[in-house]
This record gives C-alpha cells, structure tokens and sequence, in this order.
C-alpha cells in the first residue's frame, strides 16, 4: 500500500478495534466500532483523492469488472490491520470504498457466542450446511470457524471457493486449498464443477447466488461430499424459500427432493449492540435437519419449520426469538435491542411477562 492516506487510516481502525472503514467522497472517513459510527476528526475525502485510491488499489482486470458491473469486491492484506475486504461501488461518478476488516485469527466458538451443535455439524461427513443472515452478521467468520474446526480434526481435502479470500488457511491436518473469485476462478458455478473434479472431502461456497451455484451444491452434497455455504436471508424459512423460489416445475420438484436428503443444519445469525455498547453480541437460529424437518422440506409445509423448531430443544434446535431471550435475561443486549430483533414481539413480550411472574 503505497497511498499514504489510507495507510494512515487503516492504521487508526486497527487502534480503534474497527470492523469497517468506510471512504465516502465529501465525507471524513468513518469507522464502525462495536456497531456504531464514528467519523475520523480529519477533512473530508475528495473525488481526486477517492480515483487515486481507486487506481493503486485494482489492477486492469478488476477496472475492467468495476466498469462493466459499476461493483466489485476485492481483498487487501496491510500489516496493521491484516485481511480486508474491499467493496467498491461508484456514486455522483466517482469510486467510494467499504473496507471490511477480517482479523489476523479466527476466534474460538465461546468468543464468538456460538452453541456447541455448530461443532457436530462441521463433523458430519456429508450434506449442506447453510449459514445465514443479513450483511455484516458474521456469516464468514462462522464459515471460517467451521473450516478450522475441520482443519484441526479432520484428514481431508477443503476446498473453498470465495469473494474475495477474508481468512487464509494454513494446512493442518487438512490440506485446504482456497479459490478467489476473479483472481484464481472466474465465478462460483464454474469454479464449483471444477472443484468436483479435485477430489475434495468438503467444498465451502462462499455464496450461493443463483440457480445454477444452487443446483450444483445440492449435487455435490447428494454425492457425498460436505458442502457449507452462506445465503442472505433472516431466518430458516426464508432460506428454504429463496432456494426453492429460483426453480420452476420438475427442477423445483427435484431440489426440494435433494434439499430435503442433504440439509444438515442452518445456523441464521444476526449481529447485536452489546448492553454496554462495548461489542457485539450474537443472536442465531439454528436448525438441524432431522426427520421432522425433512419431512416438512419434503411436503412444503414450511410454515410448520418453527413449531418444530420450538419442540425440539433436546435436538439442540434453537428459536431466533428464545436466543434473544436468552441473551436478554443475561443482560447481555438491552430490552429495546431484543423487542426491535424480535421476530414476535408480542409474543416475545408475553413470555418476559411470564418470566417476570416467576421470578
């Protein structure tokens, strides 16, 4: 990194504990620090300055992308703040950056506020895992924990397709090889018939974005290998709709059929302002894809999924809304955090009442 300005910056977020820096043209450059925003006391960025950031920071390839798609997303490593994530977008003509910082090591599951059931799902030998949520929930800090976990314990072949790489891997007891998207393969889809062919024990796929990513990943976890991959979307539900909803007629059919033979588990998360406004505190769903669940996957009951999801606590399933609770009651995020994340906050406000009543 050679511009001195934005070597000045990623300097400061790395004193501040930032998770994003955010470079916007007319305005000081910001920091997200435990969820909030915080503008630098510093003037305010120029469209010049932006363009020459803008061409130190992409090579021709990546210009050529961000002129055809007005978007691109590439990865940087700096020596104060480690592994970014970059996404440019263009705005009144000129290029403005998100950085989103990836850290130097991943956390351990209790650091991060993950249950145990995440560990026996990044143990089972085949089938989908799906990690989801809304941008900037964690999903790939998640994803790289389960890697990791995997790596530590498992004689196996990994191999991760992303966009851009926020995590590089070191073999362990895994060998694991890590694709970036545009930089060692040209798309998901692609990349993932190719890395069928490398004889991998379990394949990550950075994002499922269409139809035919989907299709493939479903095929791989039929065939026997481990297939983790992210989605954007709020809960379990929405997850099973929005695979479903991008196939039409026997190819709907067919999916629901292999969705409903391979699901392992969804683990959806959000990430919330801690009671003090020190961190970030995780609330998630999980489900795990046992016979009741197949079984609604399989009959499109998908309005059924939380009432299974309700009784089957002994499995280790959990309701968005009883995490909130829970997290609630140990005063780790305030009343107005979990009422304005809960999915029912009528009901959410019925069950304090009745808990308030038994105390």
């Amino acid at each position: 990194m050679t511009n001195p300005l934005i070597d000045k910056y990623l300097r400061l977020a790395a004193e501040l504990q930032a998770s994003d820096l955010h470079l916007i043209k007319g305005v000081a450059p910001t920091f997200r620090v435990n969820g909030d925003i915080i503008l630098a006391d510093d003037d305010a960025i120029s469209g010049h300055h932006l363009e020459q950031v803008y061409r130190e920071l992409t090579n021709p390839d990546q210009q050529q992308r961000f002129d055809r798609d007005w978007e691109l997303c590439i990865s940087l490593w700096h020596a104060a703040i480690g592994r970014t994530r970059i996404t440019v977008y263009r705005r009144n003509g000129f290029p403005e950056f998100s950085f989103r910082f990836c850290g130097e090591s991943i956390p351990q599951r209790g650091e991060l506020g993950l249950p145990q059931k995440v560990d026996d799902l990044a143990r089972r030998p085949n089938g989908l895992i799906l990690v989801t949520g809304p941008t900037g929930a964690g999903k790939t800090t998640t994803l790289n924990y389960m890697i990791n976990l995997m790596n530590q314990e498992r004689r196996s072949k990994i191999i991760t397709i992303e966009d851009p790489i926020e995590f590089v891997h070191d073999n362990n007891r895994a060998i694991v090889i890590q694709h970036e998207v545009l930089t060692d393969v040209k798309n998901y889809h692609s990349a993932l018939i190719h890395v069928l062919r490398q004889d991998p024990d379990v394949i990550v796929v950075g994002e499922m974005r269409d139809h035919e990513t989907i299709a493939t990943a479903l095929s791989a976890a039929e065939t026997g290998h481990l297939v983790l991959a992210t989605l954007h979307s709020p809960n379990a539900v929405h997850a099973f709709e929005r695979i479903l909803g991008v196939f039409e007629g026997n190819a709907q059919r067919q999916v629901i059929l292999q969705l409903a033979n391979t699901l392992q588990g969804i683990i959806v998360q959000e990430l919330l302002p801690s009671a003090n406004r020190l961190k970030r505190v995780l609330a998630y769903e999980l489900v795990i894809g046992n016979a009741a669940i197949r079984r609604l996957i399989r009959d499109n009951l998908l309005h059924q999924v939380e009432n299974v999801i309700q009784t089957s606590k002994k499995e280790g399933m959990v309701l968005f809304d009883n995490c909130l609770m829970d997290r609630y009651l140990k005063c780790d995020i305030t009343y107005d955090t979990a009422m304005s994340h809960a999915r029912d906050p009528e009901q959410f406000e019925k069950r304090l009442e009745a808990q308030k009543a038994e105390s």
